[in-house]
């Protein structure tokens, strides 16, 4: 059956697109293995597909030319999908291209990039921060009343996410701001992914996959710590490390 006459053959809609950044602190591809490797906890579906923005603007001067196509197979191997560049030289921008990558300002938009990975490690973040500012009522805070299924991915750009219903395994719940989950979470949750380190992580029932404050990731294969699982309990971080609480 044909399509109807008045049905277009494309059309170019404004999308929400979440892109980690893997930020090299070196272009040694051993090196690179190894972090990923220990970060991931050798789980070949640890980022399902994510799109990543390579980030060199933290190597140091002098470092070995990066070897683009290794780097971008890394990457993949990891299930990450390299899709640009950030802060590249601009002896680098020929052969980034050839790659088929694009090139990333480094400027923060409605766009930019929402989760960081560090490699081969998270940078330092302060201990303490002072308090925001009180965000406008239409900061990007969003309700959800329904569960969050497996394979579902939410992000609330420029606030907080509140989650009123179960965060099934295999979902993926991502907040510029906090994260409040009044039932079970289960899945993948990413707080303060524009980073903000003073964010947090809540649940009457804890029990993730994976959490993130700010970059700073920590995984659970072996399962939550019992004192806290399927406890209610917040995670924030604390210098470079995930700090694990009882909320009551």
């Amino acid at each position: 059956m044909s399509k109807s006459p008045f049905q277009k053959p494309i059309e170019i809609k404004i999308s929400t697109v979440v892109a980690v950044s893997a930020i090299l602190h070196t272009s040694d591809g051993i090196a690179l293995d190894a972090a990923l490797k220990g970060m991931t906890g050798g789980v070949a579906d640890f980022f399902e597909g994510d799109l990543a923005v390579i980030d060199v603007g933290d190597l140091a001067p002098g470092s070995q030319r990066i070897d683009w196509a290794g780097t971008i197979a890394l990457l993949k191997k990891y299930r990450l999908n390299p899709v640009a560049v950030r802060n590249a030289r601009a002896d680098m921008v020929e052969e980034i291209q050839a790659h088929g990558l694009s090139l990333d300002t480094g400027k923060r938009d409605d766009n930019g990039a929402a989760a960081t990975v560090a490699v081969p490690a998270p940078a330092p973040a302060p201990a303490f921060t002072p308090a925001p500012a009180p965000a406008p009522a239409n900061s990007g805070t969003i309700i959800i009343d329904t569960p969050v299924r497996a394979g579902q991915r939410i992000y609330a750009r420029g606030g907080d996410l509140i989650v009123m219903a179960v965060v099934n395994n295999g979902a993926e719940i991502i907040a510029d701001g906090s994260i409040h989950v009044y039932n079970t979470l289960n899945g993948r949750a990413l707080a303060g992914a524009s980073g903000d380190p003073s964010a947090r992580i809540f649940a009457l029932s804890m029990s993730p996959e994976l959490v993130s404050i700010a970059g700073v990731y920590r995984t659970f294969e072996d399962g939550f710590p019992p004192e806290q699982a399927r406890q209610p309990a917040q995670i924030r971080l604390i210098g470079d490390r995930l700090d694990i609480q009882s909320v009551n």
